[in-house]
């Protein structure tokens, strides 16, 4: 395959403006632009959630290691429903 020069770009465009007409290319342009805005977003987003994974960690192995414990009076202690008779 050959490198993308002016040329091939031009007759991209000149198909695309046959295939599609003057009136829709700018809403395409607009979908796309708002396409890549969302994706960027997104991105940003995943990057965030990366960049917070380690500092809430280290919150964690601050705090009490030890489970807490259960006792009976935490427990429900109702009587089971008969079904029959």
């Amino acid at each position: 395959m050959g490198e993308i020069g002016i040329e091939k770009i031009l007759l991209l465009l000149l198909i695309i403006l046959l295939l599609f007409g003057a009136k829709r290319l700018p809403e395409f342009g607009r979908s796309l632009g708002k396409g890549i805005r969302e994706f960027k977003g997104s991105l940003s987003g995943v990057k965030d959630a990366i960049n917070e994974a380690p500092q809430q960690d280290k919150v964690k192995e601050g705090g009490d290691t030890n489970p807490p414990v259960r006792t009976d009076s935490d427990q429900e202690t109702r009587e089971p429903r008969r079904l029959i008779g």
